[in-house]
Formats: structure tokens, sequence, C-alpha cells
């Protein structure tokens, strides 16, 4: 049986390109994204609408600090996995506006933790960040080195939701992977 994938962040850049690859393989995807102008609207925009072209993608605009948009979509979709690719992303933006971070990258995440959980996904994939490291002089960076001294709060945000995750993970057994993405860049 093919899984069904849940992607947040199916509008953005890593977020559309992991929804086509596997709506391109037959498997059904439900997207969620709030379609915020963090960055040009019609990119994301024109990227829904390449998406909504697969009869097996289904999609819904929210916030996913709205647990009850985000419960009812999830439970409606009943994925086999989440793949929770949605943030508030820039570092020097964070430095601006903190409120966001925090609404969407630490309370928006702990709410798709929480619904993962409570539907028993057999795995949750969370977007993180290289920013992280933060002061780490050492390079290159591995998986294993310490990561307690971010310099930015985008980093701190992305920081606390991997140790909101791994608590999860050891307390209920959660299967959750944590993906640093460094520079991605590609079309679009």
């Amino acid at each position: 049986m093919k899984p069904k994938i849940f992607i947040s962040g199916s509008s953005g850049f890593i977020g559309f390109h992991v929804a086509k690859k596997f709506l391109e393989n037959g498997i059904k995807v439900h997207g969620f994204d709030s379609m915020n102008n963090y960055y040009d609207v019609s990119l994301k925009k024109s990227r829904l609408k390449i998406l909504k072209n697969y009869k097996n993608f289904s999609f819904i605009k929210g916030n996913l600090e709205n647990q009850s948009i985000l419960n009812t979509s999830v439970k409606k979709f009943k994925p086999t996995i989440i793949i929770h690719l949605a943030a508030q992303a820039g570092v020097r933006y964070s430095i601006d506006n903190p409120d966001i971070y925090l609404n969407s990258n630490i309370y928006g995440t702990f709410n798709v933790i929480k619904i993962a959980n409570k539907i028993k996904v057999k795995h949750l994939i969370i977007g993180s960040s290289s920013s992280v490291y933060g002061a780490n002089k050492k390079t290159p960076f591995k998986e294993i080195d310490k990561t307690d001294h971010q310099v930015s709060f985008y980093a701190a945000t992305k920081k606390s939701t991997e140790n909101l995750a791994h608590s999860y993970s050891s307390l209920w057994k959660l299967p959750i992977s944590i993906l640093r993405f460094f520079t991605v860049y590609g079309p679009w």
C-alpha cells in the first residue's frame, strides 16, 4: 500500500519539489501552506497551480498556529507520513519580527508534532536549518556536533523545535527525523 503524505509548506521551494516528486510517483499528497508574503506570493501561487494539476493532490490554506485548521486537515486526510517543511525562514527578518518566528516555528511545529503523535503516523520528518550550528567554529559540520550557541532568533527557534521533537520521540516512541537544510537553491 502506498503512503499518504501530508506536507506543510507545500507551496514553498522545498515543499513544492518534494510534493511534485511524490505526485509524479502516484502517491497521494495533501498540501498545507499559509501562502504568506515573506517572499513573492506569485511564486507560491504558481507552484500551487502546478501541484493542483495532479489528481492525487489536495490542499488547504492555513497557519500552523491555528491548531483547529491543522488538526481538521490532518485528520480528514489521514496521512501515514507527515513532512513538516513550513516555517518562518530568514535570519535577518527574525531580528525585527521575533514574534512571527516564535508563533510559526515553535507553536506551529509543536502543533504538527502533537497531531502526528495523536494519529500515530509512521514517520514525521521535520525541516530544520544549518543555522542551528550557530557559533560552532568546526567545519565541516556533523550531525553529532554540539549546537548550543545559536546566534540568531531564527536559529534558536529551529533548535527549539529539534528539542521538542526529540522529547516527543523519546516519550511516545514517535518516529521523527530532522533534516538540517543548508543553502537550498534551484529552479523557482
